[in-house]
């Protein structure tokens, strides 16, 4: 960081308040970041930093600064392109309403068109079903070790499943923090930019609408050459069967909304289920082939995607908005 901007410096500049909240340009939020991620950062300097964000809200430009620092820590980061046609779909909301979906047709994406997939995410999310509790039970998805496993795996043309903890550990620390503040912080959203693989294609899901546009944004910021980014089923990387509110298409520098037609089926689940085991039956069950008709709609719908972000065709029966 420049000798001449400090920390309490920078921290005073976001710290005041919804109306008087400076925005930080990316390369002091890249050199903020960065010095908070070591491990020796004073812990009252990064609270104070991770709630005042949380207040303020953070712009694209600020979370192009953040990923970019959340890169420089990622142990063994690929500054090249993982294969052309490789996808990542990064999953750290988890599920506890309805099984993943995405993370099926992500393996029949890998299966049946050979697309490198690379799953990201989290082990452990309280209260909800991980990428990895289902993966590692119904399907034969290899869990990487490191970056440079995942990498290794992926040029083999396999799905594979890469752990925030082994990816990035000073970044996954942060996100632990929740426990500590009781509120999630952008550092959610730093690992669902994060692409530790830097592939070329990503499927992305988010919880809130602004969120939409503003990670597109990014991806545009951080030179991504496709993206696809939308209001998922709780947060995950999953459209609906039902026509999505806002469906937001990156292609290098152009962004363009998209839309598909309601299907008409039975509506998302609104309630939590009962046993989170439900969902670990149900994964199992549409893995075998035992799906019905809503379900069937979101596979569709997740493959089409997923092609397109491989680098495939404009999906079918998809429009520009």
């Amino acid at each position: 960081m420049p000798h001449h901007i400090t920390i309490p410096n920078l921290l005073g500049r976001i710290a005041r308040g919804k109306h008087g909240a400076e925005f930080l340009n990316q390369e002091e939020a890249k050199n903020l970041f960065s010095e908070l991620l070591q491990n020796d950062a004073d812990p009252l300097q990064l609270g104070a930093f991770l709630i005042a964000q949380r207040m303020k809200g953070e712009s694209a430009e600020e979370l192009a600064g953040f990923t970019k620092a959340a890169r420089s820590f990622c142990l063994g980061y690929q500054p090249q392109r993982a294969p052309n046609s490789s996808v990542e779909i990064p999953c750290f909301a988890g599920k506890q309403r309805a099984t993943a979906l995405h993370l099926i047709a992500a393996i029949r994406a890998s299966e049946q068109h050979k697309i490198p997939i690379l799953i990201h995410g989290m082990e452990h999310i309280e209260g909800r079903r991980s990428a990895w509790d289902l993966l590692k039970k119904h399907s034969q998805v290899q869990r990487a070790t490191s970056i440079h496993h995942a990498h290794d795996l992926m040029q083999q043309e396999k799905i594979t499943y890469l752990d925030l903890a082994e990816s990035c550990p000073a970044l996954y620390r942060l996100i632990q923090l929740r426990q500590k503040l009781g509120v999630r912080t952008f550092a959610n959203s730093v690992a669902r930019l994060l692409n530790p693989l830097n592939c070329s294609g990503q499927i992305n899901g988010v919880f809130h609408t602004p969120y939409v546009m503003r990670l597109a944004d990014v991806n545009h910021r951080l030179q991504q050459p496709r993206s696809l980014i939308f209001m998922g089923a709780e947060g995950e990387p999953e459209l609906y069967a039902d026509r999505q509110k806002l469906i937001a298409m990156q292609t290098g520098e152009r962004l363009d909304m998209v839309q598909y037609d309601d299907s008409n089926h039975e509506p998302y689940p609104r309630q939590t289920v009962a046993k989170l085991s439900n969902l670990d039956e149900d994964f199992a069950r549409i893995i075998n082939g035992i799906i019905d008709n809503r379900e069937q709609s979101v596979l569709t719908h997740m493959q089409h995607a997923i092609q397109w972000a491989a680098g495939g065709e404009f999906p079918p029966h998809w429009s520009r908005s």
